[in-house]
């Protein structure tokens, strides 16, 4: 090829114009149906609205014909009809682009960072799993390195990184928390918490506090990231389990606190996760004591009350979901027992529907 004559040269670039024009008449059919997609967004969106405000009309007249006398038979007929439209909305929902919330507007701007294809969320919440646990693995090894090394600039760039990572954490929760995610809004506040916590020890001058202080937070920062890589292997395979069965949505995540399905296997987890927030408790313990020192801070005592309350969140998570265990265990049972004879029905149901089509079809061409 590289020995070609203009004679080849001439032949070779009339055979690309032929290529070209056949790209040119691709790209216009694409360009036109990106158009109709949009046409399409548009009016789903506007009649997903209009069935809502159709069936909050109906609702409110519900609940005054449920004041005014005896429950008919109707109502609570037409009340689970509107439940069950609610959820089938939902998922029309999932599959049409959100508004991003104000968080990712200041962030991002208008961008818009809607997912719509089913592989693409999946790969970008396993990208987001992936990337707490790389960094988390990253911190170990710098918070072991500043136990043994003592060099401000090796402790700089490793608060630089939980102040990056935090930031980064909170923006990728708000953008699968627009493409369908049950992430929990406590999740969030407390990476946002974490966010500050980790600014704050940003610049926190080297003083003699900070030199009481930093082998405790060190060490903190090193059990933690076990105790995530702990988690994020438990909770990884109990997400898969629940996907398996259809009990979870495609977008929920791994997390650090707690929720009903999880308790099955985990007492191996508990005494860890309990002791990181024990952890956190003695370090606003450590801060407060540090504060009455005569060069500390205003950082000292900002952080102390921060660290308690990362520990008030996570163990009024912990005791509430411990309260809820018994009372939701039951349910869930014959909630997923239920589900999966719903989707036995269902594809029974779709088998004897595809055997009377055909032999209706069979019949006719008799």
């Amino acid at each position: 090829m590289n020995n070609m004559d203009i004679s080849e040269c001439v032949k070779e670039w009339e055979d690309l114009i032929v290529d070209y024009k056949r790209l040119e008449t691709i790209n216009k059919d694409y360009a036109t149906k990106l158009e109709e997609v949009g046409e399409l967004q548009a009016s789903c969106l506007k009649e997903l609205n209009h069935q809502r405000y159709r069936m909050s009309i109906m609702t409110n007249a519900l609940k005054r014909m449920e004041k005014k006398a005896t429950k008919d038979e109707r109502v609570v007929n037409l009340e689970k009809e509107i439940m069950k439209r609610k959820a089938m909305l939902y998922e029309i929902e999932a599959t049409l682009p959100k508004q991003n919330s104000l968080y990712l507007k200041v962030i991002l701007g208008n961008v818009n960072v809607s997912i719509l294809n089913k592989n693409d969320k999946f790969k970008y919440k396993d990208e987001y799993e992936k990337f707490k646990l790389i960094l988390s693995a990253i911190a170990f090894v710098l918070a072991i390195a500043n136990l043994y090394i003592d060099f401000r600039p090796l402790q700089l760039i490793l608060i630089f990184l939980l102040v990056w990572y935090y930031c980064t954490l909170t923006i990728r929760e708000s953008i699968l928390k627009v493409n369908g995610s049950r992430i929990k809004g406590w999740w969030r506040l407390h990476h946002f918490v974490s966010t500050v916590v980790a600014g704050i020890l940003l610049i926190w001058p080297q003083n003699q506090s900070w030199e009481e202080f930093k082998h405790t937070f060190m060490w903190f920062i090193a059990y933690i990231s076990v105790v995530q890589y702990m988690q994020f292997r438990y909770q990884s395979g109990v997400l898969y389990r629940l996907k398996a069965l259809g009990a979870r949505h495609n977008m929920d995540i791994t997390i650090e606190g707690f929720h009903s399905w999880m308790w099955r296997g985990l007492s191996y987890l508990l005494p860890f996760l309990f002791g990181g927030y024990i952890f956190q408790l003695y370090i606003a313990y450590t801060l407060y004591h540090l504060s009455y020192n005569p060069d500390a801070t205003w950082q000292v005592t900002y952080l102390a009350v921060l660290f308690l309350l990362l520990h008030c969140c996570n163990m009024y998570t912990l005791l509430n979901t411990m309260y809820k265990k018994n009372h939701l265990r039951g349910a869930l049972k014959l909630r997923y027992k239920l589900r999966a004879i719903a989707y036995r029905l269902s594809n029974e149901i779709a088998v004897l529907d595809q055997k009377w089509r055909q032999n209706k079809y069979d019949a006719k061409q008799e």
